[in-house]
């Protein structure tokens, strides 16, 4: 008899074929074993299949089935009954093997459908003929073969647009959680493809944390199992998404190594932030947050570029002498001692240094003001009324324009198609 790595969890469905359960059971070595049966099956299995069980499991029960020939019936007791058994058996996704020999047709569609968000494999011994690839197994003097596949390799098609989806809606940890669940579930020669979507959700979720030596950590590891993947096929779709992937790993990587004190990146992947926030997550209050940070972020890079002077920790003597008064007298952090610039004097620094930015500070100013104003009141801001979209998107428009910035410059999340 061949045999298996021992299976976890072994879920029999039995009528009257005891020597078929008996090959079975011993074939996967389960370390716990559930039948499922009808009351007059249980003394069959007590005369006929435990006494033929090579390695005892270390758990074993059943489940009465009252009748085996109505379908809603038995997936009503089913239902009832297997998933506290398996909780307690602490039985999680991939673990459970389903033998569907000795199962009526109402007894395998109720099991099917009852198991199938744990099950990795179902299996049946079915006659064999002659041409078969496999060799026969002798059975009570008939020959037989051993079937056995992984419903989820098919369900995964199905599972995998709902992982993209969710993906594509920002929703990245739901989406890393059900790429996870099929990559337990699939068999496993697909398990390395699901498990690099996992990772790519997983590093997106990062990144929209701000979390960038972990998001591009993520992503390398991700693209090169889907380069992988292409290579053999992989989902319709991956070729045509894989170098978006690939640019986005390169702009975490300049991001992650630039050892400057003000990274040149960051100012492009808030913009970036702002448009997901506005425009995928539809939500305005994190989004225009997120373009004040941008803004001053933009600031804070010229003058630490161009005139290296620190925003956080800025010296007197730097400034024009317009400023420094105000520095010494205004700008004191209690905290640390020293002296924090606030964002609208950034750019006042830029003005009086003749910086082209802070010109256009000053120009795009009156128009900005009442955005600046509404950002402040806002609930997130300092205030206690919701910023409307359309506010966020002005500002955006005009902040773009004063800073230079081009939409194409920014990294752009991919669009799973699976």
């Amino acid at each position: 008899m061949a045999h298996e790595q021992p299976t976890k969890v072994l879920l029999v469905a039995f009528t009257d074929n005891a020597a078929a359960a008996v090959y079975a059971i011993n074939r996967l070595q389960p370390e716990a074993l559930c039948f499922v049966l009808p009351e007059s099956a249980k003394a069959l299995v007590e005369s006929a299949v435990q006494p033929n069980i090579e390695h005892m499991p270390r758990r074993w029960d059943w489940v009465v089935l009252a009748d085996t020939i109505n379908v809603a019936v038995c997936h009503h007791a089913l239902a009832g009954a297997l998933p506290d058994l398996l909780k307690t058996w602490d039985v999680h996704s991939g673990d459970l093997v389903l033998d569907l020999t000795g199962a009526t047709p109402a007894m395998a569609g109720a099991l099917t459908l009852v198991t199938l968000p744990i099950s990795s494999r179902t299996v049946a011994l079915l006659p064999w003929s002659e041409g078969e690839e496999s060799e026969p197994i002798p059975l009570n003097g008939r020959s037989m073969r051993w079937a056995q596949g992984n419903l989820w390799d098919d369900v995964a098609l199905v599972s995998r647009h709902e992982a993209a989806e969710l993906f594509n809606r920002g929703m990245y940890q739901a989406s890393a959680r059900l790429f996870r669940e099929i990559e337990a579930r699939v068999s496993g020669g697909q398990k390395p493809t699901y498990r690099a979507f996992a990772d790519l959700a997983e590093g997106y979720e990062f990144w929209e944390r701000f979390h960038y030596r972990q998001a591009w950590d993520k992503l390398k590891t991700a693209t090169k199992a889907l380069e992988m993947a292409s290579l053999w096929g992989g989902p319709p779709g991956l070729k045509a998404v894989l170098p978006g992937i690939k640019a986005n790993a390169g702009f975490l990587e300049r991001l992650v190594l630039d050892p400057a004190a003000v990274k040149d990146s960051l100012s492009l992947d808030l913009f970036a932030h702002v448009s997901r926030r506005l425009h995928m997550a539809h939500d305005p209050e994190a989004a225009m947050i997120a373009l004040v940070r941008a803004l001053e972020a933009f600031a804070q890079r010229q003058l630490f570029k161009q005139y290296k002077i620190k925003t956080w920790d800025v010296q007197p003597e730097q400034l024009p002498q317009i400023l420094q008064e105000a520095c010494r007298t205004s700008w004191l952090n209690d905290v640390d001692g020293k002296y924090n610039m606030p964002r609208q004097s950034q750019f006042r620094a830029l003005a009086e240094l003749g910086d082209p930015l802070g010109h256009a500070f000053v120009r795009e100013w009156p128009t900005m003001k009442p955005l600046l104003d509404a950002a402040n009141q806002s609930v997130l801001g300092h205030g206690f009324e919701p910023v409307k979209a359309e506010r966020v998107q002005q500002l955006y428009d005009i902040v773009l324009k004063l800073t230079g910035v081009s939409e194409s410059s920014l990294p752009k999340f991919p669009t799973l198609a699976l």
